[in-house]
């Protein structure tokens, strides 16, 4: 069998043409979920607005009610859809986005609950303003910020718990001072001139 020229004797192994380029590993795009509340100004929502068209989110969630109002049905619709895309792709980073912290609850006891259930479901939370920018995994390094909230809704439920406790203790001691102030302004024992009573005159037997 004859052999091939480049293989026989005296050839050297010659290296093939290099590639142009490595291929880059595959990265996923993350997904963001937008939500913004506001209470009645108008130019707060476009503000909000405005941000979370510039993070590119890929849906957003926005609804005008009052802080008073404890139902959000905007925000438990965004955390339904964050789940739905990390559930169909689990490898995908899934990013709820707002404009600052305290849009997402009124107290930190609400932020607390929120935190668990974003850690529970490995969607992450991004901060477009304030001190606390930044994104937040709720694994590793970032876990610490949802540790936080946790600590901070626990420190403030006690607060709650603690408060009317604290009410009673300060209304009974107001109660004590009342009654001391009282019973110094009285004085004892009375002054004559108020226990005097009039004596009434003794009888006198008339001589006949």
């Amino acid at each position: 069998m004859p052999v091939p020229a480049d293989r026989g004797p005296g050839r050297a192994w010659k290296q093939g043409p290099a590639l142009s380029g490595v291929p880059a590993p595959r990265t996923e795009r993350p997904v963001r979920i937008g939500y913004v509340r506001t209470s009645t100004a108008r130019r707060e929502l476009a503000s909000q607005l405005e941000a979370l068209h510039r993070a590119e989110c890929h849906k957003i969630f926005h609804e005008q009610i009052s802080t008073r109002v404890k139902v959000r049905p905007e925000l438990e619709k965004a955390l339904a859809l964050a789940h739905q895309f990390k559930e169909a792709a689990p490898e995908t980073p899934v990013i709820l986005t707002v404009h600052e912290l305290k849009r997402l609850a009124r107290n930190a006891a609400e932020l607390m609950t929120l935190s668990a259930e974003l850690q529970a479901g490995g969607i992450q939370l991004e901060l477009l303003t304030g001190l606390l920018t930044g994104i937040y995994e709720p694994n590793g390094m970032g876990a610490m910020f949802f540790a936080v909230l946790a600590v901070a809704g626990q420190i403030e439920r006690n607060y709650i718990r603690e408060k009317p406790l604290e009410g009673q203790v300060i209304a009974a001691s107001k109660g004590n001072q009342a009654d001391a102030r009282r019973s110094s302004t009285t004085t004892w024992p009375p002054s004559p001139s108020r226990s005097r009573t009039r004596a009434s005159p003794s009888p006198t037997s008339r001589r006949s």
